[in-house]
């Protein structure tokens, strides 16, 4: 390019500004560049296309590395390059022409290169001669090669007049100039005219902003290597601002753990904050500092919000005028705005020292305008900042969001909000948010003082409701959504603690109460929170189980789970389908049970959100039910180890009926291990409840009937059955059991008849009893049917895969299956099969744990070539699929055969005959 003084110096003519002052030279110099300076190629790039437009604007914030990057350009031009730092504009007219004339003559664009010498100066500084203007532009158009001339500072060129006139001559000059403008302000000039037309090159602050790569490649070369999360963190909360990266280098270079103080600086004590306040805030009007400074406590505002902060009705010019001079305010949309990290962060600093004791009261003015317009999450955030618990409690449950203190979305985040709200203050809102976290833990003792509060002043007068709690809030129908919003919750509070307690006639009175007030809350609020009645149908259905209302239990949790699957129900829709599967298990379905919990897991791994810490929610319940299939199944291991999960999985005290069914699979292991004192302990673990529950006590009492019988007291286990009413299937086939080993079989054949009467038995209680009555076949003697009723047994366990039923029958049972009629229904999943040719089983070896599921045609194809030591290019060679495919059906296949390794999946294939 072409430099200022290369050509010789300029003529005396022009030695001196209208002023009579000397130029300084300082003006036309190219600024230079750090050896710290990344070139950006993607930069450079889009900056060459100046080269074929009449005007190019790069338009930035202060540090946004706009005139580095234009320098750094301009060095690499071969037509000459007129360079000017526009700070002269302030001076008038006439100065800034003088200065832009001296800076083409510097570039040696003067009488020899077309521009008329003649030319003369203004008389005053501040005024031009339209001649000059006009021979100009005329000298410049008769050039054949153009004049790149960069105006840096253009922003500093506030006067009209100059735009004017520099358009006058941008226009006239033809092809003979392309102008370049570095302003941190849209410059004055009718932009709009040159994108209609396709005639300007711009480069906007998003585009000057560094990317993750570019902000590591400035790091290496002030030599500080960071890992990619801490650059992209860097990066994120700069925004990719040039000077903040810049000055966070040059600071983490003095520090001894770099990283640790890229990630942890204060920027309100760091040099960032010198340049910002300097080039930014003190640059503006007091007003416009006074509103950044109130505005700073927000994560986004909107002029209406801003207004409120500061008294005023200005902000939508300050903030309009603040983005369009790129002063660190963005811009987000629907008229809302945010300022710039490090920015916000710095002036919420200098408004702590400078105002002291106004930060709360702008959280204050901020929660309470948001509580009308704006959301509950910044409502809430800033309620807290204030210590204002009325308004924070008051829109949580104004806005119907209580349920989402169940349901894990934001369990976490309003659990530690409102944990530093104390004991006080005290009104109905405030009352029910205690109540919620309480019983979220599980703690019904301290939740129902609150919940008692709160239920008594909504009743007693309608004055007193979530809307007194929040401050102001509108006009009346404001407060009338409140208060039927207040009393929803309340109700829903009642359900939950009634099912917690065990209290299932509680329960269903206040879910129908809720079902009541539906129609009194606007429609808006039910459709933002679908999660409150998805949770209070759960908890209804729990209590209706505990009740040993069954069907109806059945009917309020299959509505849930069948309902839409959206973030907000999805812990709601997990629990229903783990109590869906523990239905089917205490029905004696495990088959059905496990698939139903099986597909819990699979809900829980898919969905989004943390599982919730309330009762029920999470993987407990149906790892717990996997548990007592696998005690069925006599996977006594697998059970085990499903237990123990189930136990982990379980954050929080269980609701009656987790803790009923963790004590009756508890117990049922301890019997299948061999352990009948352990079973008694486990069965007569109390459960706390306010009334007791038909199937958990018959259950209960089945697991201490069978520790009794194994310990040699049919008498005791007979009579502990006797007392037991409601005829539950399982007790019947225990009783028979007990009746005939202490020599009644009628009164055991007249029990095995109740059964059989019955339609609600399932598998693994009707397997049972076709061995109990097997057994009492065969002391009458009649040996047709003892072989009869075990083939019916075996047929029907087979299907569900239940060993253990064969297993507790006694040793009259194993002699009897080793029969020509009935050994080929036991063959292959009962029994171990016969030794495979590599050698005989070790002694005690179990067999080998059937598939979940049947294997496709397919993945048999994969284990047959597995077998043969293929690999799996291999078999997808010979396959003709891909070898993604394969992996899919290998996955898939270990996962039937329950193993995880290619030799594990072919021995147990082989052992179950599917090769």
């Amino acid at each position: 390019m072409a430099t200022p003084g290369r050509d010789g110096p300029a003529p005396t003519t022009w030695c001196a500004d209208p002023r009579g002052e000397p130029f300084l030279r300082t003006r036309f110099a190219v600024p230079s560049r750090p050896a710290t300076f990344l070139r950006r190629d993607r930069l450079t790039a889009h900056l060459d296309e100046a080269r074929l437009t009449p005007l190019t604007v790069v338009d930035g914030a202060a540090g946004a590395g706009k005139t580095l990057l234009t320098a750094d350009w301009a060095c690499a031009q071969d037509a000459p390059v007129a360079w000017l730092t526009a700070r002269v504009a302030d001076k008038g007219c006439g100065t800034f022409w003088a200065y832009l004339l001296q800076a083409l003559r510097l570039a040696g664009v003067g009488p020899d290169s077309g521009v008329d010498s003649g030319i003369g100066l203004p008389t005053e500084p501040g005024h031009v001669h339209d001649a000059l203007l006009t021979r100009l532009a005329d000298g410049l158009n008769a050039r054949r090669t153009p004049v790149i001339v960069v105006i840096d500072e253009f922003d500093r060129a506030a006067d009209p007049e100059i735009a004017d006139q520099l358009e006058l001559v941008l226009q006239q000059a033809g092809r003979g100039l392309r102008l370049v403008l570095v302003t941190r302000t849209e410059p004055l000039l009718p932009l709009h005219r040159y994108r209609a037309a396709g005639t300007v090159t711009e480069i906007r602050n998003a585009e000057l902003a560094f990317t993750s790569g570019e902000a590591a490649d400035l790091l290496a070369l002030h030599g500080l290597r960071l890992p990619a999360d801490g650059v992209d963190a860097l990066v994120e909360r700069t925004r990719g601002w040039a000077a903040g990266l810049r000055l966070c280098a040059l600071a983490a270079r003095t520090e001894p753990d770099p990283g640790a103080y890229l990630k942890e600086f204060e920027a309100d004590r760091s040099t960032i904050a010198d340049f910002l306040l300097a080039e930014v805030l003190k640059r503006q009007t007091a007003q416009t500092q006074d509103l950044l400074l109130r505005i700073s406590i927000l994560e986004r505002c909107c002029p209406e919000l801003a207004d409120a902060l500061t008294g005023r009705t200005d902000a939508a010019r300050i903030l309009t005028g603040l983005h369009r001079e790129n002063a660190f305010v963005e811009y987000l949309g629907h008229a809302w705005f945010r300022l710039h990290p490090l920015f916000g962060e710095i002036l919420r600093a200098h408004l702590r020292v400078r105002c002291p004791g106004l930060e709360t009261e702008l959280h204050r003015r901020a929660a309470r305008w948001l509580r009308r317009s704006g959301s509950l999450g910044e409502t809430l955030g800033h309620a807290a900042a204030a210590r204002d618990w009325e308004t924070a409690a008051g829109a949580l449950v104004g806005d119907l969001a209580i349920g989402e203190i169940f349901t894990g979305l934001h369990v976490d985040d309003l659990s530690e909000l409102f944990s530093r709200m104390g004991p006080r203050p005290a009104g109905p809102a405030t009352d029910l948010v205690r109540a919620a976290l309480d019983l979220s833990r599980g703690d019904v003792e301290h939740g129902l003082a609150p919940l008692r509060r709160a239920a008594q002043a909504l009743t007693s007068h309608g004055g007193d409701t979530a809307a007194d709690d929040s401050g102001p809030s509108g006009d009346d129908g404001d407060a009338v959504a409140d208060l039927a919003a207040a009393r929803l919750s309340c109700a829903f509070l009642e359900t939950v603690a009634a099912r917690l307690a065990g209290a299932p006639g509680r329960a269903e009175a206040a879910a129908q109460a809720a079902e009541e007030l539906r129609g009194d809350v606007p429609g808006r609020l039910l459709e933002a929170h679908p999660e409150l009645f998805a949770l209070l149908r759960t908890h209804l259905g729990s209590a209706r189980l505990w009740a040993g209302r069954v069907r109806e239990a059945r009917a309020a949790l299959t509505a849930v789970a069948d309902s839409g699957r959206t973030a907000a129900t999805a812990p709601a829709r997990q629990e229903c389908l783990g109590h869906l599967a523990l239905i089917d298990y205490l029905e004696g379905r495990p088959g059905s049970a496990e698939r139903t919990a099986l597909a819990t897991l699979t809900a829980a791994d898919r969905r989004d959100p943390p599982p919730a810490p309330g009762p029920g929610p999470g993987p407990g319940p149906a790892t717990l039910v996997l548990a007592a299939v696998a005690v069925d199944r006599d996977e006594l291991d697998r059970a085990q180890a499903l237990l123990d999960a189930a136990a982990q999985a379980q954050r929080l005290p269980p609701d009656p009926v987790m803790s009923a069914a963790q004590s009756i699979v508890a117990g049922r292991l301890f019997l299948a291990r061999g352990d009948p004192q352990a079973a008694l302990e486990a069965a007569d673990r109390a459960v706390v409840a306010d009334v007791p529950s038909p199937w958990a006590e018959a259950h209960a009492a089945s697991v201490a009937a069978a520790a009794h019988l194994a310990e040699g007291r049919p008498e005791l286990a007979a009579k502990l059955l006797a007392d037991e009413p409601g005829g539950e299937p399982v007790c019947l086939v225990g009783a028979a059991q007990a009746e005939l080993a202490a020599g009644r079989p009628e009164a055991a054949a007249e029990l095995l008849d109740r059964v059989r009467s019955q339609d609600r038995a399932g598998p693994a209680v009707t397997v049972r009893a076709a061995l109990v009555g097997a057994q009492l076949a065969g002391a009458a003697g009649d040996v047709d049917r003892r072989r009869e009723l075990v083939a019916q047994a075996l047929r029907e366990a087979r299907r569900e895969r239940l060993r253990r039923p064969f297993a507790d029958a006694g040793p009259w049972l194993r002699p009897l299956l080793s029969t020509v009629p009935l050994r080929p229904l036991a063959e292959g999943w009962l029994f171990p099969r016969p030794p495979a040719p590599g050698g005989p089983r070790q002694a005690g070896e179990r067999p080998p744990l059937p598939v979940v599921e049947e294997l496709s045609g397919r993945e048999r194809d994969v284990l047959r070539r597995l077998a043969q030591l293929m690999s799996t290019q291999e078999i997808a060679a010979d396959l003709y699929v891909s070898v993604n495919t394969v992996k899919t059906h290998l996955k898939s296949a270990y996962r039937k055969l329950g193993v995880n390794r290619r030799h594990d999946a072919v021995r147990r294939a082989r052992d179950l005959d599917l090769l």
